[in-house]
């Protein structure tokens, strides 16, 4: 007998993968945790029902989210991350001898303590010494921050269950407010290619653009997304991602990448046609 794993994009279209084992299941107190193993992509994460990473393509998301903000900023030095119970956005962070403390909020314990177990392959790096990992809810922890770092990293889940004040215009506010005077946030921004996804899109970007001077998208090709088309927002007080990258000083760390590049980061911000009526009806 045949296992697949299908994940409903739209009504009428779904992405369906051939499990070769389910790893672990439970329900926490916040969703549905699965674990599954294929042949095409490694061993992946579930959360509800939805696509959460695989072990094939994990490293673009997590590079894109982490080093596009990291080569822009000249001096990070302290960083909250919201969400990211895998450890991939940590793994990346760590790459950087000059940061010195990063703050992970993860309102789910039970996600950490199975991505540690099932998935090392992003949680490598969750025992880092400059990490502190907190367990609440992320919009009620930023309530209490002001002018306390430098980078702020929204991995959220998607906009509804756990993850839905992570896309509020409260919540951007917040970030605002927490971040110093020169600070980024960068968030996870949805997918602009499906309707239902695109409306997703307008609502966190007219949010962002309503709390932030400099508000920019870029995008990636994530394979298990949907539609595989994915979008990342760059917001900031003060830095442009393009005008304001130092390419040089970023390609002499030495740091080896799968997907990220100097080359790429400035070509990521050239948006489809499409996109960029979605994003500037709403700004």
């Amino acid at each position: 007998m045949e296992l697949w794993f299908s994940e409903g994009h739209t009504p009428n279209t779904k992405l369906s993968i051939k499990v070769d084992r389910q790893l672990y299941t439970c329900q926490s107190d916040f969703q549905r945790i699965d674990v599954f193993e294929c042949k095409d992509f490694g061993r992946f994460l579930v959360l509800d029902g939805y696509m959460m990473l695989t072990e094939r393509d994990e490293f673009i998301y997590h590079e894109m989210i982490t080093h596009v903000p990291m080569a822009v900023h000249p001096n990070v030095e302290n960083v909250l991350i919201i969400g990211a119970g895998d450890g991939g956005v940590i793994r990346e962070l760590a790459l950087y001898p000059e940061i010195r403390r990063m703050d992970m909020v993860e309102i789910d314990p039970l996600v950490i303590e199975v991505c540690r177990e099932y998935l090392p392959q992003t949680a490598c790096r969750l025992s880092d010494p400059r990490l502190t990992i907190y367990i609440e809810d992320g919009l009620r922890f930023i309530r209490t921050k002001e002018n306390a770092y430098d980078l702020i990293i929204v991995d959220s889940t998607d906009p509804f269950g756990p993850g839905e004040g992570l896309f509020t215009r409260e919540f951007y506010g917040n970030c605002f407010k927490a971040l110093k005077d020169d600070g980024i946030m960068v968030n996870q921004h949805e997918s602009p290619f499906y309707e239902e996804d695109a409306r997703a899109c307008q609502r966190a970007h007219k949010r962002i653009v309503e709390s932030f001077p400099i508000s920019k998208v870029y995008q990636v090709h994530i394979p298990t997304y949907p539609s595989g088309h994915w979008l990342f927002g760059f917001a900031s007080k003060k830095y442009h991602p393009i005008h304001d990258l130092d390419a040089t000083a970023w390609n002499l760390r030495g740091i080896k990448t799968r997907y990220y590049n100097s080359r790429l980061h400035t070509g990521s911000f050239a948006l489809p046609s499409y996109v960029e009526e979605l994003l500037k009806d709403v700004e």
